[in-house]
């Protein structure tokens, strides 16, 4: 016969009291955790509708309502937004270990490219392993002075391309700027990396590698419902990931047949110019294995070559509508490097308004709006509100480099305002963060930094350019389009007078 105490009903009466005790502390609990102020959502789409296209640049009207940390809900997806140069100093400042994961997308998944990648990689050995790879071993100072000469030979292949061209365009019609930097870029990143151009139309596997390449890049550009709900994984629904994996898987075989023959020329002693290529292979090991290099090669075309496109597009479109910059900029160019010779690296510390220029375009269209997203590690306060594990957090430096506290008549495109100033983008400077700030910052900033000077410089001292057609500074269409990186929503179609001949 049972006894009383071993009753079912008696554990149940004895556990209700508690289970209750449980709950209302549990609530009263949640309710001091205060999660940031944001628009009400719809049940289970929660904010993606009222994002828009431009989720930039609505997340900043956002600011003016409900303050300059914004909490929204993306799907099944907790998001806090980040608005101001103020609230981004106190993240990077005091929260940035609390936020050092990165959000990963469905499409970064594939072949397990954000397990190898730096930007993505989980934050741990691996990463750091392969940080201070590229910034000790990559793109130090001294690596950097040696490559010069590639970057000056694939920008003169560039200027060649755009003066040939030129002599073919219609009256009236313009030549497409970003797609001639692009390919510059594209190439410039083969030499430094494999020692080789990639685009070529005389070499198919060249050819196929930027195919592919493009590919990942389309892919990737769109906006994926599965990172919304990720229960529809395993649907796919809109093909993306099959495509992905299609060009990647293409892009990745290449890749390493390019290691493969480097590693079989180095067991026969065959000796060459060392490249990046070269250093990461003396750094094979547990950590950093070849499928690693081989995503590692991906991720630099990927992120190199459309954010310099993207950068310079948006320069000289900001200087075509503005020509009273462009003269001063040209002026400049005349009076340091004169009509003798090209500009070189060693001469952008002379160009003081030409860095100005560089500045002033990052800050109105960071190649990344809303940067990279981070994702919290654990639960944190940050500025007196709750922020959950797994929390995304959208950093928008396109927000940020428009914030009236930070910035003088913050929408106009003026360079001058950095003339004697000490702003800089490298990550310390809180108001300019087209790169980011802190751990998970962009490695190749001093590559961009001597990229978007030689690149912008040479356009600007070879040739002069014009708007094409009837397009007047005042017409120009100056709408941006969100994919990989901020573009023109019109791309940029501008008529190249050549000046001169540079002995």
């Amino acid at each position: 016969m049972a006894r009383p105490l071993d009753s079912p009903l008696w554990y149940l009466l004895f556990l209700s009291p508690v289970v209750v005790l449980l709950l209302i502390h549990r609530k009263l609990s949640a309710s001091k955790r205060r999660l940031p102020p944001g628009p009400p959502g719809w049940p289970l789409f929660g904010n993606m509708f009222q994002l828009g296209p431009m989720p930039h640049r609505t997340l900043a009207h956002l600011k003016d309502r409900y303050g300059p940390v914004v909490w929204l809900r993306i799907g099944a997806t907790n998001t806090m937004a980040i608005l101001s140069t103020k609230t981004a100093a106190e993240f990077f400042k005091n929260h940035d270990l609390s936020f050092a994961e990165r959000t990963i997308t469905d499409m970064m998944r594939v072949n397990n490219y954000d397990k190898s990648s730096l930007a993505l990689a989980p934050y741990g050995s691996y990463w750091r392993i392969m940080r201070r790879l590229v910034t000790v071993d990559m793109l130090v100072a001294k690596r950097l002075n040696e490559t010069a000469h590639i970057r000056r030979k694939c920008v003169d292949d560039m200027l060649v391309w755009i003066a040939r061209e030129a002599n073919k365009l219609e009256e009236g019609r313009g030549l497409h700027v970003a797609r001639y930097v692009f390919l510059m870029s594209f190439n410039l990143l083969g030499n430094l990396m494999l020692s080789r151009d990639l685009f070529d139309p005389e070499s198919n596997e060249g050819s196929e590698f930027f195919t592919a390449m493009m590919g990942m890049m389309e892919w990737t550009g769109h906006a994926n419902v599965v990172d919304l709900f990720p229960w529809l994984r395993w649907l796919d629904p809109q093909g993306l990931r099959r495509n992905m994996e299609r060009d990647m898987g293409k892009a990745l075989v290449i890749a390493s047949k390019f290691v493969k023959e480097r590693i079989e020329k180095q067991s026969t002693g065959e000796k060459a110019q060392r490249d990046f290529l070269d250093v990461l292979l003396e750094h094979l090991d547990n950590d950093t294995n070849e499928e690693s290099l081989n995503i590692f090669i991906l991720e630099l075309f990927l992120a190199g070559s459309e954010t310099t496109s993207s950068a310079i597009e948006w320069s000289l479109t900001e200087l075509l509508c503005n020509p009273e910059t462009l003269t001063k900029a040209k002026a400049e160019l005349s009076e340091v490097v004169g009509s003798d010779r090209k500009v070189e690296e060693s001469d952008i510390e002379n160009l003081p308004y030409l860095q100005a220029v560089i500045k002033e375009t990052l800050r109105l269209h960071p190649p990344i709006p809303m940067l990279v997203p981070r994702r919290a590690i654990h639960d944190t306060e940050f500025m007196g509100y709750f922020v959950p594990r797994h929390t995304q957090v959208f950093v928008n430096a396109w927000a940020i480099g428009r914030d009236p506290d930070a910035w003088e008549d913050p929408l106009a495109f003026k360079p001058e305002r950095f003339l004697g100033s000490k702003i800089d983008y490298k990550g310390s400077h809180y108001e300019l963060i087209p790169f980011g700030a802190g751990r998970r910052m962009c490695a190749g900033v001093p590559l961009a930094h001597r990229t978007l000077h030689l690149v912008l410089s040479s356009l600007l001292h070879h040739f002069d350019w014009t708007l094409a057609g009837d397009v007047t500074p005042s017409t120009m269409d100056t709408r941006d389009r969100l994919g990989i990186t901020m573009r023109k929503l019109e791309p940029l179609f501008a008529l190249p007078k050549m000046v001169k001949s540079e002995s």
